[in-house]
């Protein structure tokens, strides 16, 4: 306990340091968006768009994020009609408060219908040889009346040349009660590629061997989904253990009351029975919002803005729980990356108002920020 209140400390004098170091703010400053911010070609084709109904400003929101050179890339789902591309990028380094979301790549992969196109990005994460993986459900306007647009899939997008190297055809993998969620990117020891996306409605977890192009599911046992609300949504954050030396997949769903974790090795060899281990018991319904790339993951209570870090290498318990930033009423932290200026990033909603339909003309309000630790206790 006294460790993590040094690193309490240290967190608060950091960001002191970071915001007034020699006087003046040194912290890139928060990045506020709506659905207003979205950078077109000409004023035409944003017309077009509008007649057509293929872009309806409050329908459009960022809710995953990806920092790479200075820029942050985001997942834009399309839970609503009108929006026109669902993968986006803005620049970190802007100095304007409300920069422009331009389409990653480029407009050409974003079109609705084409199955060679993305449909709907739920999540994306970007690995360490700089590749993109963009999970696309095939689904559109998923909060309203559905529409399976195309099977889904995984696109891997080379962040610096905007090329597609590799795409994933999951439909053998999935069914129709499937409800591909989070996904995560992992390197094995001889250097093989894996993915893994987890599938709230079937109780599993998808693995891709990328190199060989061969996947399987692992079900996983009825107590993982044990007292859950349906539907839920099945979270996952692969960590690099320090005190194992391994990486390791945590997993939980919402609405379930405990944590799990099972070594990526197991994982990667199929072999979940007798692999899965109970973490421990969650006193609060949480959402993990992402990791450090190392052995923390961050998570926030549900309904709650508050981030919170937990370092895997300590059991889980609430006092190994530490409280990195209490933000604000207004938005919901959806996910938090590593990237920019070695930094955390926090991109964050008022997804709750977003689902209820109660958001102004302009769309949800976002805001992507380094993580700070505000907390005056």
């Amino acid at each position: 306990m006294k460790r993590f209140l040094c690193v309490a400390i240290c967190l608060t004098i950091l960001t002191e340091i970071l915001l007034f170091g020699n006087g003046k703010p040194l912290l890139p400053k928060p990045l506020v968006l709506s659905g207003f911010s979205l950078d077109w070609p000409c004023q035409s084709t944003k017309n077009i768009y509008e007649t057509s109904g293929r872009y309806i400003s409050r329908n459009v929101i960022a809710t995953r994020a990806q920092i790479f050179d200075g820029q942050a890339i985001l997942a834009l789902p399309r839970y609503k009609p009108g929006v026109p591309f669902t993968l986006g990028v803005l620049s970190l380094k802007s100095h304007s408060c409300e920069p422009k979301i331009a389409p990653f790549p480029c407009w050409a992969i974003q079109e609705e219908g084409n199955c060679q196109a993305l449909q709907s990005a739920v999540d994306i994460v970007l690995d360490i040889q700089h590749i993109l993986w963009v999970l696309d459900v095939g689904i559109v306007n998923t909060l309203e009346q559905p529409v399976r647009r195309c099977p889904p899939k995984v696109v891997g997008i080379n962040a610096k040349s905007g090329k597609v190297v590799k795409v994933i055809d999951l439909s053998s993998m999935v069914d129709i009660t499937s409800r591909l969620q989070y996904m995560a990117v992992d390197y094995a020891e001889d250097g093989q590629v894996y993915v893994y996306i987890s599938d709230a409605g079937t109780g599993a977890i998808i693995v891709y061997n990328v190199t060989t192009d061969e996947g399987y599911r692992v079900i996983l046992p009825s107590a993982v989904a044990s007292s859950t609300d349906k539907p839920d949504a099945l979270y996952l954050a692969l960590v690099r253990r320090k005190s194992c030396g391994s990486t390791v997949l945590y997993f939980t769903y919402l609405g379930s009351n405990r944590m799990f974790a099972i070594k990526a090795v197991n994982l990667r060899a199929g072999n979940a029975h007798g692999s899965i281990v109970d973490i421990g018991r969650k006193r609060n319904k949480i959402v993990v919002l992402g990791t450090d790339n190392g052995s923390a993951i961050f998570f926030r209570l549900k309904g709650e803005s508050n981030i919170y870090m937990w370092n895997t290498d300590t059991p889980f318990v609430q006092d190994n729980f530490l409280l990195v930033e209490k933000a604000g009423e207004c938005r919901l932290p959806t996910a938090v990356v590593p990237g920019y200026k070695d930094l955390m990033w926090v991109i964050e909603s008022n997804f709750q108002d977003y689902i209820e339909n109660s958001v102004s003309c302009s769309g949800p309000s976002m805001a992507i920020h380094p993580l700070v630790n505000s907390c005056s206790e």
